[in-house]
């Protein structure tokens, strides 16, 4: 129960307006430690419930200790501004029975109208690193009575090069603050954790390399692009679905195939990096309301989307990695409910997914959609002959068929001359000449050599 963790009674009147009753494993790991003021480094799956379990510590400590005069006492960093938005609504939703506030800073928005934010001092402030870079070069945000520092998906926020972004940022916060640092995997972090946290405690739930186990692992073979279109279609009109996300590598691929599918009748959103903020929230809406049942995207929806509802995901094109495979197929099979992921393989994406199933130890299934079943079936198996088998078979031969002399070609005009002296040329003859009067009778020019 969450009254066994000690948290502030407004937090257990929020949880159980929102039907929390039991914390899951990742929170009761962090939330007690946390509440101890610790500097933690948390490794968990994708959808175990890692925004309560840095929130809920973060809010309690703030509730305890009214602070009117001071600015803003928490900063919570976010790769993208779709997981921004995500941890505001659910921060919201756990201080909906106290007076904090929160808000947020991304790119996509006017930067006066987000100064205005910086002069309310809102307790709590969610940000996308490189707009609140901006600010602080611009001298509108003041991190000086920061409390705590958190770092969500900090692994995404490297691999989208915010390294220095945040270490900025975190050089302008207060040096006494609390540092909580999040992630899926714990991959590639010492940097962060040895520059930015204070003798922090570790805590890994689970392997950060496993799949969800209440997602189906699927894949569909497929030879080309027509063939693979053919095949989404067929799966977007087949399968029993609410909500379905179609993954896409890249934003000129997304738009393209969103204009094929609108073209058969399809009705679909969209979602990519260069789409504005207001374009992103709408089609983010649209998905949430029912207006809309299909969401193509690209990997900018593969962290932090918590939508109801999302049962199916398809790999139109297979992540680049396990981590990101990970995050995408985490949109379904959340808070305990069974999902659906499939991928569709070409010949070129085969070694990838034996390389997904030996990491992330899981097993795909293989089907076909009847009529549509692809002509590459796998990888060919070859013989273990080998090539040491091939030379000891010719050997063999051989020795059982004794090799014929080979027949020479000799051709008349390179037997013609043999033996023959070619006559010197006039100018030979005079250079001859010209040495003997120099050196004497003795001297005679070299022999021409037989050809």
């Amino acid at each position: 129960m969450f009254a066994d963790l000690k948290i502030h009674d407004r937090l257990i009147k929020a949880l159980d307006a929102l039907e929390f009753t039991e914390p899951t494993e990742v929170q009761k790991a962090t939330i007690p430690l946390a509440l101890e003021g610790r500097d933690l480094v948390v490794s968990s799956e994708t959808g175990s419930g890692k925004t309560a379990a840095f929130m809920l510590p973060t809010l309690h400590k703030l509730l305890q200790q009214d602070a009117p005069k001071s600015g803003t006492r928490a900063l919570i960093l976010t790769p993208t501004r779709e997981l921004c938005r995500q941890v505001v609504k659910h921060c919201k939703q756990l201080a909906a029975f106290s007076h904090l506030e929160v808000n947020a800073i991304t790119g996509g928005h006017d930067f006066k109208y987000q100064r205005a934010i910086f002069r309310k001092n809102p307790e709590i402030l969610v940000a996308t690193p490189g707009r609140l870079k901006e600010h602080i070069e611009r001298g509108s945000a003041d991190f000086s009575d920061l409390e705590v520092l958190i770092l969500d998906e900090a692994d995404r926020m490297l691999d989208m090069g915010f390294t220095d972004d945040v270490m900025e940022i975190a050089a302008h916060c207060n040096k006494d603050r609390q540092t909580l640092l999040f992630s899926a995997t714990l991959d590639g972090q010492q940097y962060l954790t040895d520059s930015l946290l204070r003798d922090p405690e570790t805590i890994a739930i689970g392997e950060h390399t496993q799949a969800n186990t209440l997602v189906q692992q699927k894949i569909v073979l497929t030879d080309d692009e027509k063939h693979k279109n053919k095949l989404l279609l067929k799966l977007l009109q087949t399968q029993e679905y609410d909500k379905a996300i179609v993954f896409v590598n890249t934003k000129s691929h997304t738009n393209k195939l969103v204009g094929w599918l609108r073209y058969m009748q399809m009705d679909i959103g969209v979602l990519h990096g260069d789409m504005d903020q207001d374009a992103r929230n709408n089609e983010m809406n649209r998905l949430r309301r029912g207006r809309v049942k299909i969401l193509i995207a690209t990997d900018v929806a593969a962290r932090g989307l918590d939508i109801k509802g999302i049962d199916l995901v398809i790999n139109y094109d297979l992540a680049r990695n396990s981590e990101d495979f990970i995050h995408r197929t985490g949109r379904t099979g959340r808070a305990g409910q069974e999902g659906l992921a499939i991928s569709l393989i070409t010949q070129k994406d085969w070694d990838l997914m034996v390389r997904f199933e030996r990491e992330l130890e899981i097993r795909f299934e293989r089907f076909t959609v009847p009529g549509l079943e692809a002509k590459f079936k796998g990888p060919k198996k070859v013989k273990s002959s080998g090539k040491a088998a091939g030379v000891k078979k010719r050997d063999s031969q051989d020795k059982k068929t004794p090799k014929k002399a080979e027949k020479v070609k000799v051709r008349h005009r390179d037997t013609k001359n043999i033996g023959k002296r070619r006559k010197p040329s006039a100018k030979q003859e005079e250079a001859a000449k010209s040495a003997a009067e120099k050196w004497g009778d003795g001297f005679a020019p070299a022999p021409l050599k037989k050809k």
